[in-house]
């Protein structure tokens, strides 16, 4: 911990500009992952061969190395003590979520290499989808604390991702327990395979 600090420490950045990118990083990173989700979706619809340097998998782990920064960034000014309130509270939410998609893309690709493509719904794909909200919420409260700053512009933005990946994650939960009954279709076209990682 000593080592992280005196590296905090070392960093001249300003709190401000760190605040701002990992804001904007927390926001932009999970709507890169959930992009090329579709995009991998895709592919397994369209029974392309699944591997791990897959075009879709390389943007969707750009998107996970954005949201790890932002973690990092958060990490840093935690250690510094520059951050209080809804800030700190906004920066911990991107670092938790950063943590649930890394072990869970971890254990996606895991499962692949396990059981081959998979459905929408399994083990890794919802931890995966809650660490999407969480760091998508982060960055809401990260905004909404600097409002007064040129970050305002960016507000409805991250609250329209946040609001997107929620609903996402609910569908999904709810195809879980309804998929015979509710939304049949749309379960019959994911069910054959839609992998984040």
């Amino acid at each position: 911990m000593k080592l992280l600090q005196k590296f905090s420490n070392s960093l001249t950045v300003k709190t401000t500009t760190l605040v701002s990118v990992i804001s904007i990083l927390a926001v932009i990173g999970p709507v890169v992952i959930v992009s090329a989700g579709f995009w991998d979706a895709i592919s397994h619809i369209l029974q392309e061969p699944e591997f791990f340097w897959s075009p879709s998998h390389i943007v969707v782990y750009s998107g996970v190395t954005m949201t790890a920064i932002a973690a990092t960034m958060g990490l840093v000014l935690l250690v510094r003590k520059s951050v209080h309130g809804s800030l700190k509270t906004g920066i911990n939410l991107v670092i938790i979520g950063s943590i649930i998609q890394i072990i869970s893309g971890f254990g996606d690709s895991l499962s692949h290499d396990l059981y081959g493509i998979d459905g929408l719904i399994s083990w890794s794909h919802q931890p995966l989808e809650l660490g999407l909200v969480l760091a998508s919420f982060g960055a809401v409260l990260i905004i909404k604390n600097r409002e007064h700053t040129k970050l305002k512009f960016f507000l409805p933005f991250s609250i329209i991702a946040f609001l997107f990946f929620s609903t996402w994650l609910i569908f999904n939960i709810v195809l879980t327990f309804g998929h015979t009954i509710q939304c049949i279709q749309i379960y019959e076209i994911f069910s054959s395979g839609c992998s984040i990682l």
